[in-house]
């Protein structure tokens, strides 16, 4: 029976306080984008379970939030990561909800580039955060 492991999204920001405060992970990256409209911000995110032997990878993806803020274009920037950990990171970031960057009070599509770095499940001090 394989381990499995949980991912944490590993970026620019330091939201280790939020992460304290927030009941998961994942809560914790999406507050942490609160009140940001020059971006897309997250509002929703899934999160995938992968095996174990993944822990201390990393994927990078690319992709574009449009106007409606939904993911898409997503492809890897990392050619030499496993074909079955992209896979399931993909899967799980087609499925994030954002809102859109706003230009002039209008929504936009934007790039986003997503460093991923995959943590042991048990790993208590697993940040997620997201920049473009």
């Amino acid at each position: 029976m394989n381990t499995k492991s949980k991912l944490a999204l590993s970026l620019g920001l330091l939201v280790a306080p939020l992460a304290l405060l927030a009941k998961t992970p994942e809560k914790a990256y999406v507050e942490s984008y609160r009140g940001r409209t020059d971006i897309p911000v997250p509002i929703s995110v899934v999160t995938p379970e992968v095996e174990s032997r993944f822990a201390g990878q990393q994927v990078t993806l690319e992709f574009v939030v449009d106007a409606t803020g939904k993911p898409m274009l997503i492809s890897s920037a990392s050619p030499k990561a496993d074909a079955e950990l992209v896979a399931a990171v993909t899967a799980a970031v087609a499925q994030w909800k954002f809102s859109p960057a706003l230009v002039d009070g209008l929504p936009v599509a934007r790039k986003v580039v997503l460093p991923v770095n995959i943590v042991d499940s048990l790993d208590n001090a697993a940040v997620v955060a997201m920049k473009e």
